[in-house]
C-alpha cells in the first residue's frame, strides 16, 4: 500500500509539472515597433499589463521605422514586413494591454497612451507559440515566439498586428492616443526631439505628411 501512494504522488506531482510548461499563456512574446515609410518615430517608453495583472514597465525603447518606397504616396497606409525592431518581454505572459510613449519625429509631436489586447489577438499567439507551418520548412526547428507589432503614425494613430504561425501579421486593434503635454521626454529635453534621418527629411518637404490615411 504504501507503495501505492508513493507511485501516485509521483504522478500527481509529474502532472502537476507538466501543466506548468503547457501554460498557453506564458510565451515568450516580443514587442515590435514600426512608422509609416519617412514618417520616423522614436519610441521613450513601453509598458505592459498581462494576464495574471502583473505589471511590467519599462521593456523597450528606441527608434522606429517604416520600409522603403517611393513616390508620393509612400507614406500611405502601411507596409508591414517581419516583427519590426523587436523587443522581448521578459517573465511576462501574453499581453492585457500594453502603454506605449513615442516622440513623431516628422511633426514633431510626443504621444502617448494605453492599449487594449483583444482576447483574438492573444488566440493568435498561442497558435504562433503552439503550431507549425506547413509552408516553411523546418519550421518546427525554430524557436517559437509570439510577436505584437506597434504601427506608430503620426497625429497619434496606433495600429496592432500580432504574427501568426507563419509569420504573417494580422491587424487586432486600431486606436486613436494622445498627445504627452510635457513634450519629449517628459519634458526632460528642454523640448528638443530625436534628429530625423536625412531621407525622412526630404520626403516631408517634399510630399509634406499624409494625415488620415493611416
Amino acid at each position: 500500500m504504501r507503495t501505492l501512494w508513493i507511485l501516485l504522488g509521483a504522478f500527481l506531482m509529474s502532472g502537476c509539472q507538466a501543466s506548468g510548461h503547457s501554460d498557453p499563456d506564458a510565451g515568450p512574446w516580443a514587442l515590435g515597433f514600426v512608422t509609416p515609410y519617412a514618417m520616423d518615430g522614436w519610441v521613450e517608453d513601453s509598458a505592459t499589463v498581462d494576464v495574471k495583472g502583473n505589471f511590467y514597465r519599462r521593456i523597450g525603447s528606441g527608434g522606429a521605422f517604416g520600409g522603403r518606397k517611393n513616390g508620393a504616396d509612400g507614406a500611405r497606409g502601411w507596409t508591414v514586413r517581419g516583427a519590426g525592431s523587436e523587443r522581448e518581454v521578459l517573465y511576462a505572459k501574453l499581453p492585457v494591454r500594453i502603454y506605449v510613449r513615442w516622440q513623431s519625429l516628422v511633426e514633431p509631436q510626443t504621444y502617448q497612451g494605453w492599449i487594449e489586447i483583444p482576447e483574438s489577438a492573444r488566440q493568435v499567439m498561442r497558435k504562433a507559440l503552439t503550431k507549425g507551418c506547413p509552408s516553411i520548412p523546418n519550421m518546427d526547428a525554430v524557436p517559437k515566439r509570439a510577436s505584437v507589432l506597434f504601427g506608430l503614425a503620426p497625429g497619434g494613430i496606433v495600429q496592432v498586428w500580432v504574427m501568426d504561425e507563419c509569420l504573417r501579421p494580422v491587424k487586432v486593434v486600431r486606436a486613436q492616443v494622445e498627445i504627452e503635454p510635457k513634450g519629449p521626454e517628459l519634458g526632460l529635453s528642454g523640448g528638443s526631439y530625436f534628429p530625423m534621418q536625412e531621407y525622412s527629411k526630404r520626403y516631408v518637404e517634399k510630399y509634406g505628411i499624409p494625415f488620415g490615411s493611416w
